[in-house]
């Protein structure tokens, strides 16, 4: 019974510590849906695959938002047809590098600032060999869960039956303006006939905000139930027994990471309870894996791509950054 009590208490703190970042990622996508132009958006990114992968990891210094608030971001970016490369990458390093992580980052390490560039230089080079190689897939629908890809499609479709060729614009998907975008078969053009009034954009800014918190809300509380869970029935003295090797260290701090599911702007407290007993080696690869992908992300993912895709993301992820902390505890 205690044991529950204990879950329960940490599920709700997983749930109350990533709501508010995930509300931030909610409204920052609904805001790109009103007040932004796709056309000028997308003519504004590179085509080259490593320069997009590299602009698209560098977004995120201007989109203060962890892990639990980039997802709605991303999704909203691949909806107005941003490169492939620009999206994955955002979608990786977006939850680092940004101003308040690494902030955070150094107040918490104040007497190890290699930890702080380490963690930066390893988050933008796995962000961009991984969204690279994402961006080999041309088109996203085929990435896509099978309702986004509906919705990508009708809103192709409705380009089309405007008689607005495909390659007219340097967007591959959408005409110039916003869309909201509702039940499969269903969009709506906000600037169609003549500009929407303040208040026609404040209701339709409301609609989406609710819709996108009911699709990725969902996943959260299964994601923060799940890592609450195994957070107690797992003894961390387990977890800690494993970790007194080079490359055993780093395989259960990263396992940590992915299990604790801690927000990128509060990770590296939890990971400074842990620097006595493990190596810095080990500490990079928990501050730099947790934030790519652990329970809570994978749950919002799913409500994206594929399970396939974010298996492939996971295994590349995990790869690189063990070779990243294996490379730093021999060489550096």
């Amino acid at each position: 019974m205690n044991q529950l009590y204990n879950a329960f208490t940490l599920f709700l703190s997983l749930l109350v510590e990533a709501m508010p970042f995930l509300l931030l990622g909610v409204l920052l996508s609904s805001a790109m849906l009103l007040f932004i132009d796709e056309r000028q958006l997308i003519s504004k990114f590179p085509q080259n695959p490593i320069l997009g992968a590299f602009l698209g990891s560098c977004i995120g210094f201007l989109f203060p938002v962890c892990e639990c608030g980039n997802i709605p971001v991303a999704r909203r970016l691949l909806m107005q047809g941003v490169p492939t490369a620009v999206t994955f990458g955002f979608l990786i390093a977006a939850p680092t590098i940004n101003p308040i992580v690494i902030w955070s980052t150094w107040t918490a390490f104040r007497d190890q600032p290699e930890i702080v560039v380490f963690r930066i230089i390893f988050s933008l080079a796995i962000a961009t060999i991984i969204a690279s190689l994402f961006s080999l897939q041309k088109e996203p629908q085929p990435l896509l869960q099978p309702f986004l890809a509906n919705r990508l499609n009708t809103i192709l479709k409705y380009s089309k039956s405007r008689n607005k060729p495909r390659n007219s614009s340097p967007s591959t998907l959408l005409q110039s303006g916003s869309f909201i975008l509702e039940e499969p078969g269903k969009i709506t053009k906000l600037d169609s006939v003549r500009p929407p009034s303040k208040q026609a954009k404040l209701t339709l800014f409301l609609e989406n905000i609710v819709q996108e918190l009911r699709e990725l809300g969902g996943m959260l509380v299964m994601g923060s139930a799940i890592a609450a869970s195994i957070q107690v029935f797992v003894p961390r003295e387990v977890i800690l027994s494993l970790g007194q090797g080079t490359i055993s260290s780093i395989l259960v701090m990263m396992a940590l990471a992915a299990i604790v599911s801690i927000c990128s702007t509060v990770d590296s407290f939890f990971a400074l309870s842990f620097a006595s007993t493990f190596t810095t080696s080990s500490l990079l690869a928990f501050l730099v894996f947790g934030p790519i992908i652990d329970i809570k992300s994978i749950g919002l993912m799913l409500s994206i791509f594929k399970p396939k895709i974010i298996f492939y993301f996971f295994i590349m992820a995990a790869q690189l950054t063990f070779l990243f902390a294996l490379s730093h505890s021999y060489f550096l």
